[in-house]
């Protein structure tokens, strides 16, 4: 068994405990692989902790690091207090043992909490894995950090720190029609009736990591860059650092895959980049356009993952937006918001089955878009 089959293995286990969180299981594999930070955005109960929790776990030789950061958090509760015998001598140097500078797993609950006096060394943490503090500097062993919250930055300064999480992931209560299974499932991890879970080592891990820097990325690179100027086109900001280090994400698809070279339905993971909620369904929109023309064999699952629309849902956004539109008070970015959400709709009305609602609601969006060409 290689090391990708292990870590595959892994992801099934978390995904067999975790009813209706594939998604968020998938993505967390993606981060691991490319050695990124993901974000885990969602509100209370949505089993965040839990599947980081039994990620970690499954890591057999590695240190797990896990905290609730409150607004009166402080330094030396992460990172580890200064040592006193090496004070004495006049020396700075932070006793790190059992801290988040040991581990190789670390999860950061209620990351927004976060106060200035950590910032600074938890940026550099998250960017360069070197935990720097006066001029003690160390590489860090971390194999993923993730953060987790139930709302999102609003500040500058916070702001900066959502920017070092790569990936962001929405958590959000299950499906309806999954919650017997999820109520059985809960049951079972109450009462410990978990099966054996597969093991897998940091240096496994590790080799998997370094596999996924030679990935071929030239048969997408043109479509790659395209995207990227379109979403820029979109409002969507995305920095060269960030476009750089996207690549990895994609490379990390194609490994969890078996490839080694990467294919537009690699592209997928472009959808977990957004900044804030309004962008979910224009990145879905723009991301699923480009992958659909992909005709490879042996896509990451989550590539084929589309919704199909309910098209009573969609007509009512359509109708939503012709509302907004006709509001003479919305200011340039208000406008952008409302065009950037129609071109999602009409993508989203190619996925219509039915011939006859499907040439209704495009009509409707034509519509809205004469409207919209007009006023310009």
């Amino acid at each position: 068994m290689t090391e990708t089959d292990r870590l595959k293995k892994v992801l099934d286990f978390v995904k067999s405990t975790f009813v209706g969180k594939n998604d968020v299981v998938d993505l967390l594999g993606i981060c691991l692989v490319a050695r990124e930070n993901a974000f885990l955005y969602g509100p209370p109960g949505t089993a965040k902790s839990a599947i980081i929790r039994t990620l970690s776990n499954c890591v057999t030789d590695g240190k797990n690091f896990e905290y609730l950061f409150t607004r009166f958090t402080e330094p030396i509760e992460i990172f580890g207090p200064f040592d006193i015998r090496k004070l004495k001598e006049g020396d700075l140097i932070t006793n790190t043992s059992g801290m988040m500078p040991e581990a190789s797993m670390v999860f950061l609950d209620e990351i927004f909490n976060a106060n200035s006096a950590i910032l600074n060394s938890l940026l550099t943490a998250l960017n360069e894995k070197i935990f720097r503090r006066g001029k003690e500097i160390k590489k860090l062993p971390a194999l993923m950090f993730v953060g987790a919250s139930n709302v999102l930055p609003e500040d500058d300064a916070l702001n900066a720190l959502f920017d070092r999480f790569l990936v962001r992931v929405l958590v959000d209560n299950v499906n309806p029609d999954l919650l017997s299974q999820v109520l059985i499932s809960g049951r079972k991890l109450e009462r410990g009736e978990s099966l054996d879970a597969p093991e897998i080592t940091s240096s496994e891990i590790k080799i998997i990591q370094n596999e996924c820097k030679n990935v071929d990325l030239k048969p997408i690179y043109e479509s790659y860059i395209n995207c990227i100027f379109n979403l820029r086109n979109t409002g969507i900001s995305i920095s060269d650092r960030r476009a750089v280090k996207l690549q990895n994400l994609i490379s990390a698809s194609a490994i969890l895959c078996g490839r080694n070279y990467a294919i537009l339905s690699d592209l997928w993971v472009l959808k977990h980049i957004w900044d804030n909620e309004e962008q979910i369904e224009i990145l879905e929109g723009i991301i699923n356009h480009i992958i659909e023309k992909d005709e490879e064999p042996n896509a990451h699952p989550q590539a084929s993952f589309n919704k199909t629309p309910n098209p009573e849902e969609l007509m009512k956004d359509v109708e939503n937006l012709k509302e907004k539109w006709q509001n003479q008070s919305l200011n340039f970015e208000e406008q952008n918001v409302v065009k950037d959400k129609l071109r999602y709709l009409q993508t989203r009305s190619e996925w219509l089955k039915d011939a006859a609602q499907k040439q209704y609601i495009q009509a409707e969006i034509d519509s809205l878009w004469q409207k919209i060409l007009k006023t310009l």
